[in-house]
């Protein structure tokens, strides 16, 4: 028994702090360890001296780098030199000191005191050099030859006469030597799709689920798909920078003969209340605690400003169509190019006048944007034989004539003989090579359609109730374009609306109905579609590589 005078022994876990005496609780390290902790300790040593010398060296290099201010990130303090443009350059600019903004298209270091930079902008390539010559240090050529391709950098240099023209530039003829390089917008060292894989045309058939092509030296082509997925990469093509021309020129000059004429340019809402074909191949969109419909079209509020005596309308904006269909020349939002005019005697007053603007188009296409046509011609050969009428004028045939065309080379006509189904896709291309065959134009038009294949808001022929006053306008046999004259008078709409099969008391079409209550005045008018128009022009395999961001059933992306 412990004798209680005594003072108690603490137990171990009571005296944390008490550290056993060497030799006593605790083993002694081994050979070995001790060993391996020294080399770990000597190699952190070294590797640390290692670094502290790499960071001297550099500080001297930085001290001794004569173009350290020449290069690098742009200056926030970096003067604002006049910027010019690569395709601005010409042999006006050699030996003359110039500062371009472009992307890298490709960088190479030939030795330690010289490399080339492919600059490009807008597609147009230019070949830049940088050599360790005076003022310019080595550290400056590694630097430049090292920037990730794609890139946005400011150049400064001289413009010079090259010895042999670069057959890889656009801009063969002058290179620029390089006396400053900043970077603006550093790209990412890994890209999805270069550019240089965009440039190649896309796959025969411009499918979106084509088997993996290839080129003749056995590099992959990038498919549709892939481009659409990577459409910022595939923009920056010189094919599709022309492309993204065209289509804007079709914009302009739509917008220019129309405001010439004294048309007044609208802006028609995009939600209705109903569709606006009476059709069931609309977007349903929640609008507060209703449902609401993307516009088909702008056709009822372009009548109902011809109602309020506006003589002449026009528009330019997007269209949405909820059809399932995946194919070349269909998407599901498209931008609509649509006019409405009054006519004094007959709608061919009208039709005449459609005639001549897409006449004016395509000629003034060819005329003012011939550059582009080039480019896109290198990718797309049909994009430079759009053939249009040698008189200046379109090639007007009634319906039935189209029909007796494509009965005389062999067509099963037997359904369009009586007046009962328009034309198939196949049946459409194949009377655009029968026109220009016969015609010499891949522009025309066809004036009379049955009336069973044209919507509610369309006049009858009044001497053939089978027939419409309507037409389609046709590129290289596919059609741009629907028109028609429009039933102005309001009992003969309404009764119009009840055969067709839309209920005239709907949300959004009594207000349509009751604007020709107070009286409306004749009119015509049509919809192309912008998208069609570029694609049909330039001889394109797919309507999505004419549109900026197609969207149809199987894409919402970018």
């Amino acid at each position: 028994m412990a004798d209680a005078s005594l003072p108690l022994r603490p137990k171990p876990e009571e005296t944390p702090d008490a550290e056993p005496a060497s030799g006593e609780g605790a083993p002694a390290p081994s050979k070995k360890a001790s060993k391996k902790a020294a080399k770990e300790k000597a190699k952190a040593e070294k590797a640390a001296q290692q670094a502290a010398q790499r960071a001297a060296q550099e500080k001297a290099n930085d001290a001794a780098d004569t173009a350290k201010d020449r290069y690098g990130r742009l200056p926030e303090t970096e003067d604002l030199a006049p910027v010019t443009n690569l395709t601005q350059l010409s042999e006006d600019y050699f030996e003359k000191e110039v500062t371009v903004i472009a992307r890298v298209d490709n960088a190479r270091m030939q030795s330690a005191k010289l490399a080339f930079v492919m600059l490009r902008q807008q597609g147009k390539k230019a070949q830049a050099v940088i050599a360790a010559v005076g003022p310019i240090s080595r550290q400056m050529v590694k630097w430049t030859g090292a920037i990730n391709l794609n890139s946005v950098v400011q150049v400064t240099g001289i413009v010079k006469k090259p010895a042999v023209p670069i057959s890889s530039a656009t801009l063969s003829h002058l290179e620029i030597h390089i006396e400053k390089v900043y970077i603006i917008a550093e790209a990412a060292q890994q890209i999805p799709m270069q550019v240089k894989d965009a440039e190649k045309p896309a796959p025969v058939g411009g499918s979106l689920e084509e088997e993996p092509q290839f080129d003749t030296d056995g590099t992959p082509i990038a498919t549709l798909k892939t481009r659409l997925d990577n459409r910022v990469i595939d923009l920056q093509t010189e094919t599709s920078q022309a492309i993204t021309w065209i289509s804007s020129g079709v914009a302009q000059l739509f917008a220019e003969y129309m405001l010439k004429s004294g048309a007044r340019w609208i802006f028609s809402s995009k939600l209705t209340g109903s569709s606006t074909e009476g059709g069931s191949e609309v977007f349903e969109v929640k609008y507060f605690k209703r449902t609401a419909y993307l516009a088909q079209s702008p056709q009822l509020h372009k009548q109902i400003c011809i109602a309020g005596d506006m003589n002449s309308v026009f528009e330019i904006g997007p269209v949405f169509r909820a059809e399932e269909s995946n194919t070349h020349r269909h998407l599901t939002e498209f931008t609509g190019l649509d006019f409405e005019m009054t006519f004094r005697h007959h709608y061919h007053e009208v039709l005449g006048f459609a005639e001549n603007l897409l006449v004016f188009i395509l000629s003034e296409l060819k005329g003012r944007y011939e550059t582009e046509i080039a480019v896109i011609q290198k990718s797309y050969p049909k994009a430079g034989d759009f053939k249009l009428p040698k008189d200046g004028k379109a090639l007007r045939l009634n319906y039935m004539d189209g029909v007796t065309l494509l009965k005389e080379a062999g067509v099963d006509v037997s359904e369009q003989e009586k007046f009962e189904n328009d034309f198939t896709t196949a049946m459409e291309k194949q009377l655009g090579q029968i026109i220009r065959e016969k015609y010499d134009t891949d522009f025309y038009v066809l004036d009379k359609f049955p009336m069973a294949v044209r919507p509610f808001y369309t006049k009858p022929d009044p001497e053939d109730p089978r027939l419409s006053n309507s037409y389609d306008f046709f590129m290289r046999g596919e059609e741009i374009m629907s028109g028609a004259q429009r039933i102005h008078d309001a009992n003969e709409l309404e009764a119009s609306m009840v055969a067709k099969g839309v209920d005239p008391k709907t949300e959004g079409f009594e207000d349509y109905l009751a604007a020709f209550r107070q009286g409306c005045p004749p009119h015509a008018g049509g919809g192309l579609g912008l998208n069609r128009i570029v694609m049909f022009f330039l001889g394109l395999p797919n309507i999505r590589l004419a549109t900026l961001f197609p969207r149809d059933p199987q894409r919402l992306r970018p």
